[in-house]
């Protein structure tokens, strides 16, 4: 592999949940492609530092909240970069399009321009997932409490994870779910075997740490999600390519009385090295932890009790 080029760039997203896209200017390898704005890192810059100045060399704003979020190597033919991605949440300044570039805001989804940089596809798909994934547990809740509450405010996801329920049982509960979650544009994610989710109204299956480490390729599925406790599971998931981690957990919780949490130190420290998919903080979570999830890295929070009280 050829030296790598450090870059960060920045995914502006405003209030309405859109996110800002760039055109490369003339004179630039893949001129006319869209991006996330960005440049090259400078020697002895910091990441962030780096963020703030290229978005005022660029765009004319001045960044004033972001938080780290996904890095990915990508080897194209002219250069290795490794991206570093911020979410920017907070900006001051008016547009201003120094290179001559092209802007335009995208609704997650629903990209209107092309064509994208190669490097960005993941990055466009994990910004479909919201910050907030509930977690069933209708064993400890009942499934009345579950489906009453999707009912009156279906979320973007649910993912469905009931360790004992049958077969039988579990396809029941999930055609619940999905007849009150899939009707408002919201997705279905099981944590089961990917075979036993064939002809139900799903949308993605979750993988347990021991059926990821077990599995020889991603399952055919338009959205994989995986349990990941260390740097080997999470390699294995890198490598077959799964949209979504879940990795706890970071504060005491009743399904693991005996372990030490992570802390949220802890749970950074787990991707310190960069990782390239999107990562739910999970265990003993509430939606008031959006802030420190976001700050430590993760997409968001995943909440199992707390998602149903």
């Amino acid at each position: 592999m050829s030296r790598i080029v450090e870059v960060v760039a920045g995914t502006l997203i405003d209030k309405d949940g859109r996110f800002l896209l760039g055109s490369r200017p003339e004179g630039k390898p893949y001129a006319g492609y869209w991006e996330f704005p960005g440049g090259k890192i400078e020697p002895g810059e910091a990441p962030f530092a780096a963020l703030k100045r290229e978005f005022h060399e660029e765009l004319g704003i001045d960044v004033e909240e972001a938080t780290p979020w996904l890095t990915k190597v990508h080897v194209y033919e002219h250069a290795t970069v490794r991206l570093r991605f911020y979410r920017v949440w907070r900006w001051t300044g008016e547009f201003e399009m120094r290179e001559g570039q092209t802007i335009a805001w995208q609704t997650p989804g629903a990209l209107t321009v092309g064509p994208m940089l190669p490097a960005n596809g993941p990055i466009l798909k994990a910004l479909e997932l919201p910050p907030l994934l509930p977690i069933s547990c209708a064993h400890e809740v009942g499934e009345e409490v579950i489906l009453k509450r999707l009912a009156e405010a279906p979320p973007a996801a649910v993912l469905v994870r009931e360790p004992g329920y049958t077969r039988e049982a579990l396809a029941r509960f999930v055609v619940e779910v999905a007849a009150r979650v899939r009707p408002a544009g919201g997705r279905v994610f099981v944590n089961a075997d990917p075979a036993w989710l064939a002809g139900l109204p799903v949308d993605g299956v979750h993988l347990s740490e021991a059926r990821l480490m077990a599995a020889d390729s991603r399952p055919d599925f338009a959205w994989v999600g995986a349990s990941i406790h260390g740097a080997e599971s999470k390699a294995k998931a890198e490598a077959l390519g799964v949209d979504y981690l879940l990795l706890g957990h970071v504060k005491a919780t009743p399904t693991h009385p005996g372990a030490a949490p992570l802390g949220w130190d802890g749970f950074e420290c787990r991707l310190a090295d960069g990782c390239p998919l999107p990562v739910y903080a999970l265990g003993g979570l509430a939606a008031a932890d959006l802030p420190d999830a976001f700050a430590h890295g993760a997409q968001g929070v995943a909440l199992m009790r707390g998602a149903w009280r």
